[in-house]
């Protein structure tokens, strides 16, 4: 998956080109902040197609990533040989046009053209299997942001030692830089990092039963 943010728009806050130690390090930087910033919020924020087995809450399942730009298919899950699984046709459910998909539409006159080896069981399905589309064409200007915040933070760090306030070199004891220390070589994410992000954070509503 993409990172979330280029060196490009590292040296456009910079005010100047990435050094050649620098370049050489920003695109492994630049994943790991991605990578972070995916974990906590739990959106990919690129544009893509997914598939995920849910089980709906009450009639409704609600889909993880965001934004939800359509939806493709859902597909009942049989489980088995016996009660194989069932592509729902269009009747047979309905999008918010958000981030939810009703199992149960008013018209559910559908229902007659299921297979026999569905009937007794319809009420008691609980596993849906949708595919649908999401993301951003561009990534959104604050999460470019936040992943520029966490590199830079690492790439300009005074020692790659995380926590190191001063150095002594013979007999010299020089002060590398104010406060807690140097961030090191890690890129992390912080609380202000993720009261910017908070807004995207999906919490679950729905649960997955695999991917």
């Amino acid at each position: 998956m993409d990172p979330l943010a280029t060196p490009d728009d590292l040296a456009a806050r910079l005010g100047r080109d990435l050094t050649a130690e620098e370049a050489s390090r920003a695109e492994a930087l630049l994943r790991d902040a991605s990578a972070l910033i995916r974990g906590w919020t739990r959106q990919d924020f690129t544009a893509g197609e997914s598939t995920v087995v849910l089980r709906p809450v009450g009639t409704v399942v609600r889909l993880p990533q965001r934004p939800v730009q359509a939806v493709t298919s859902v597909v009942a899950v049989g489980g088995s040989d016996a009660i194989p699984d069932i592509a729902l046709p269009t009747g047979g459910w309905t999008w918010d046009g958000a981030d939810k998909v009703d199992i149960w539409p008013p018209d559910t006159s559908w229902l007659l053209s299921l297979p026999e080896t569905w009937a007794d069981r319809w009420g008691s399905v609980d596993t849906y299997r949708v595919t649908y589309q999401h993301g951003w064409d561009e990534i959104p200007d604050d999460v470019v942001a936040v992943a520029c915040a966490m590199v830079l933070r690492t790439l300009l760090a005074p020692s790659p030692v995380a926590g190191m306030v001063s150095e002594r070199i013979g007999q010299y004891n020089y002060q590398l830089q104010q406060g807690t220390g140097s961030v090191g070589a890690t890129v992390l994410m912080t609380q202000p990092d993720r009261d910017a992000l908070a807004r995207y954070r999906r919490t679950a509503t729905t649960i997955q039963a695999r991917a």
